[in-house]
């Protein structure tokens, strides 16, 4: 089997809210856009983020495990500090709770915002080998 990763979907309560979210207050392209069923995101050459309706979702996957937001974190690699910066600023004026950004202990810089779900997205700057590879 190929090392790859193709699709990331969360399954959203509101795909309506995610769109405002994700197309008018981050300002992202939607690759494909189904009205109250998906909405995908290329995000990388290979990569697309699928935001899925939760009825959608669990029709074809099942439901999900009881509990709050799963321990899972998206992530943004910025070239730059001052991205970073301008990310999560972004994020906040799309409505967005966001944390940070602050000097992390392994050497970069980051900060933390929630999309309407409350998925959290780590943008970061990281200056190591593996950190560099990833822009």
């Amino acid at each position: 089997m190929d090392q790859r990763l193709s699709f990331v979907t969360l399954a959203v309560r509101d795909l309506d809210a995610s769109r405002r979210f994700y197309v008018s207050g981050l300002g992202w392209t939607p690759e494909l856009d189904v009205p109250d069923e998906v909405l995908m995101f290329r995000v990388a050459e290979k990569v697309v983020l699928s935001l899925w309706d939760v009825a959608a979702f669990t029709a074809e996957v099942g439901a999900a495990p009881a509990g709050g937001v799963p321990p899972v974190t998206l992530a943004h690699n910025c070239p730059t500090e001052g991205e970073v910066d301008a990310v999560l600023a972004t994020a906040r004026a799309a409505g967005a709770t966001t944390s940070g950004p602050q000097r992390r202990s392994w050497g970069g810089y980051s900060g933390y915002f929630a999309d309407p779900d409350g998925f959290r997205w780590e943008v970061a700057y990281n200056p190591g080998p593996i950190g560099r590879s990833v822009l």
